[in-house]
């Protein structure tokens, strides 16, 4: 592999010069005996059409990254923030309405009194919670959140159910954010509601597209929108409650579509169910979490500091904007009414209905199509691990040219339009489906950490278990909570679902369990040359240039070797007889008549006649179908040949004692043809 050396003539008498040819340097680095390592001009595509499609990919995509970029694809903590946090910061957008379409049903006062004790309750969950998962980062800086830390410290089956709940709930985050976003888009421009799924199918083919790129391009894409969106909410919430404090602020007159105030009692089951509507401010929440690896050094950290970060941003605007809105009377608008928003009405009472409002409209769309981002970074990843512990299919733990785990990323894109086209985009039938799957995670990853502390005995570690056992028994009474009250509404599906993912992820598991068993060999086992005899068998449609060069093949791997010739035609097959006797001497010729016009089964009878025919007393031979194949320039001429062969290597896989070979003949090797041929024909 090293090349080889040629003498050449110098410029002076007796002069001589050197050589070296190295043929694998153009497409490999040598770095020792038997050791490449292959550089991207290995990877590029050798036909027209195979550069077309890597050009327009490098377009769209961006040019491959080697393994080794991968540190440089990390992310800051500014990047981090705006994209792994926009689905929790974007959550403040609507949960405050949650709370008050649950609210309104006990009339103006109950609406306007509790939401705010309510919006407070779930922010001081918000914190237990992330100072928890702040720990869960500490200790398990590989990633996988709630999925590790369950399956390492409580048993493989908790890390199961706390990984399909967050794949459902990923899921949600996207199909929720995505229809609150258009619900946004709706309160500046009401015609947007007719084309809801049009844009809801472009914002998540350009995000799956920017997650395609790399996370660092994809931060730089969604840092702008998150930023915009936070600064200007802040502004929102300073604004308004300056205005309280100085007696301004007055209640809104009420939109001609705005919810009707009921008169039912305010009962404690009525605060529950607001609260629950309103703890979808926590999806999003463990992202950080299941993400560590993502971030530069040192990873837990900074994965640490943004949660904290994160947790403090949602939690002020969250409870602002509920404050804005309790001050100014905001009522929400009818179900798909097209009416506005009632983050959009707050934003009123500051901005009024100028620029800055239509800006903040904007940053808040953005934001919530943004939110997405997040379930895209943290579906893969996750998908990622399940896949190396054998619980989801092997491809979703490949990465693509850009170090992404695009498997993973389309799946999630497809699953999360789906829902949205099922529910016909709206967001207020998708949110009862929403955050049971989160606080199953809570529960269990808080669960597994006190486990983790008592178990590791380090340095405080007993406050840390006092923390997240207070906060395992906070968010299951809350699961609890959330569930009974969401139940009828559409939680049922998820709690149907969680457990239909799990058997998914135990078969797949026992399937690649079983095949592990069936593959491995004794550590003591020695490899040694065959001791098992070989037979070809060659199925030819005729003679051809690619059917000599199937027994060429074949002749190369044993002397008892075969042609058999299927047809249903007796004339022609006498015909064939004659020419190969002719053409093709020292091989014989086997012919089956089909009087059926069947081609595979005759075949599959043959070779079960040639196993039973073979001496019992000797070890079976291993078969070896060796199959020719005419391999066309044109991806347009494929489906013109070779549609037999597909199917004969399509049942042939997988029988017993039998290896399936394919011979492929190429135009290109016409030349090699010619000159073999012993008259100097054209004709080989």
């Amino acid at each position: 592999m090293s090349g080889g050396r040629r003498p050449l003539p110098g410029r002076k008498i007796a002069d001589r010069r050197v050589r070296v040819d190295r043929p694998h340097s153009p497409y490999f680095r040598y770095t020792g005996p038997g050791q490449l390592v292959a550089k991207q001009a290995a990877s590029l595509p050798l036909t027209p059409t195979g550069r077309f499609v890597f050009r327009v990919r490098s377009v769209v995509f961006g040019r491959p990254l080697a393994s080794e970029e991968e540190i440089g694809e990390r992310l800051a903590k500014k990047k981090a923030l705006a994209i792994f946090s926009s689905d929790a910061i974007s959550s403040s957008a609507y949960a405050t309405e949650e709370i008050l379409r649950v609210l309104i049903v006990a009339g103006a006062a109950g609406a306007l009194a509790y939401s705010i004790g309510v919006s407070i309750a779930i922010a001081l969950l918000l914190t237990i919670v992330s100072f928890s998962y702040r720990q869960v980062c500490r200790a398990y800086p590989g990633g996988g959140g709630a999925y590790i830390v369950a399956r390492t410290n409580l048993a493989p089956i908790f890390g199961l159910i706390a990984a399909a709940a967050l794949l459902i709930d990923y899921v949600m985050t996207v199909a929720v954010s995505t229809a609150s976003a258009i619900q946004q888009i709706q309160s500046i421009v009401p015609a947007a509601y007719d084309y809801r799924i049009e844009i809801a199918f472009i914002s998540i083919s350009l995000i799956t597209i920017g997650n395609l790129r790399g996370l660092r391009e994809s931060g730089n894409i969604f840092a702008v929108p998150t930023y915009l969106f936070v600064v200007l909410a802040l502004l929102i919430v300073a604004g308004g409650i300056s205005h309280i404090i100085t007696g301004s602020a007055a209640p809104l007159p009420p939109q001609p579509d705005a919810i009707p105030l009921g008169n039912e009692p305010l009962t404690v089951f009525l605060l529950l169910r607001a609260f629950a509507g309103g703890s979808v401010a926590l999806t999003g929440v463990e992202a950080i979490a299941n993400g560590v690896p993502a971030f530069k050094k040192p990873e837990a950290k900074n994965a640490g500091n943004t949660m904290i970060i994160m947790a403090f941003l949602l939690g002020v605007i969250f409870v602002g904007i509920t404050i804005v809105a309790h001050a100014y009377a905001i009522v929400p608008s009818v179900d798909n009414s097209g009416g506005p928003t009632v983050v959009a009405l707050v934003a009123t009472t500051v901005f009024g209905m100028g620029p800055m409002f239509y800006l903040f409209q904007i940053a808040t769309a953005l934001i919530l199509f943004l939110a997405a981002n997040t379930s895209f970074n943290a579906f893969p990843r996750l998908a990622a691990i399940l896949a190396g512990d054998g619980y989801m299919p092997r491809q979703f733990s490949f990465r693509g040219d850009r170090l992404a785990y695009s498997w993973g990323i389309v799946l999630l894109a497809a699953i999360a339009f789906g829902l949205l086209v099922l529910f016909n985009g709206d967001t207020h039938a998708l949110i009862p489906l929403y955050s049971v799957g989160v606080f199953v995670c809570f529960t269990l990853s808080q669960a597994g950490m006190v486990k983790h502390w008592v178990g590791t005995r380090e340095a405080g570690w007993w406050w840390r278990a006092m923390v997240n056992a207070f906060g395992c028994v906070l968010t299951f009474v809350v699961l609890l909570i959330v569930t009974s009250v969401k139940f009828q509404s559409g939680a049922y599906l998820v709690i149907l679902l969680i457990p239909i993912l799990v058997f998914l992820m135990l078969f797949i598991e026992r399937q690649y369990s079983s095949a592990q068993r069936q593959l491995a060999i004794r550590s003591d086992y020695v490899a040694l040359p065959p001791h098992r005899e070989e037979r070809v068998v060659i199925p030819i449609p005729g003679i051809t240039r690619a059917v000599i060069q199937a027994i060429n093949v074949g002749r190369s791997i044993s002397h008892d070797i075969r042609a058999v010739y299927i047809s249903e035609d007796p004339d022609q097959a006498s015909r064939m007889r004659a020419q190969w006797d002719r053409q093709v001497p020292g091989v014989p010729l086997v012919i089956v008549e089909s009087p059926y016009r069947a081609l595979v089964g005759p075949l599959l009878a043959y070779l079960d006649v040639l196993d039973r025919a073979w001496p019992p007393d000797k070890p079976e031979p291993i078969t070896f179908i060796v199959i020719p194949e005419y391999v066309a320039r044109h991806w347009w001429e494929r489906i013109l040949y070779n549609q037999s062969s597909k199917r004969l290597r399509t049942i042939l896989i997988g029988r017993p004692h039998t290896v399936v070979v394919s011979a492929p003949y190429r135009r290109e090797e016409e030349a090699r043809f010619d000159q073999s041929a012993p008259d100097g024909s054209s004709e080989p």
